[in-house]
């Protein structure tokens, strides 16, 4: 069995968890043109605006950007300077791919550390929106360090993926081909 085989099936599992939850993230997305659509509706045509709409739009939002992020750096969807990529040779596009993801490493990790300190103190304060709807806030903060977290281990896959196979590189969108 070739070394690190018996972490495949765990990573295998992450992936499929991190692709349902971009296609969770993707419902989100349409379940929030929904929601202003409703909006619009009921305040333009029947002078009747809602209370939720722009609470829970912006809550869905948020929720459904940070969890397609792992999935965007798994698909290689996040934006980069492919211009750049293209011009590196194999050794300098595995150093540049190693430093890009450090870099998101580093901002996840930064969002991860705040975010929760963040979400503590919302907690702490019992702060709320300052709406109608009065929804606390850690509901809608919670979902950076959660994305974060994410996106961390999607890292962690990705650098594992780097330093094992010769031949990977952390290729992006327009690379990809």
């Amino acid at each position: 069995m070739p070394a690190g085989a018996p972490h495949r099936p765990v990573i295998a599992r992450f992936e499929r968890l991190v692709d349902r939850l971009a296609r969770l993230a993707a419902w989100l997305f349409f379940a929030i043109g929904v929601m202003i659509t409703y909006e619009v509706v009921a305040r333009y045509v029947f002078n009747a605006p809602t209370i939720w709409a722009f609470d829970l739009s912006r809550l869905v939002q948020i929720w459904a950007t940070w969890l397609a992020a792992a999935h965007l750096l798994r698909s290689r969807q996040l934006i980069a300077v492919g211009l750049l990529y293209g011009r590196l040779g194999p050794r300098a596009e595995r150093a540049a791919a190693a430093v890009t993801l450090a870099v998101i490493a580093l901002v996840a990790g930064t969002g991860l550390v705040w975010g929760l300190e963040i979400v503590a103190e919302s907690l702490r304060f019992g702060r709320k929106t300052a709406t109608m709807l009065d929804l606390p806030l850690w509901a809608t903060e919670i979902a950076v360090p959660a994305g974060c977290l994410l996106l961390l281990l999607q890292v962690a896959v990705e650098a594992v993926r780097l330093a094992r196979d010769p031949d990977h590189r952390l290729r992006f969108a327009r690379d990809a081909d």
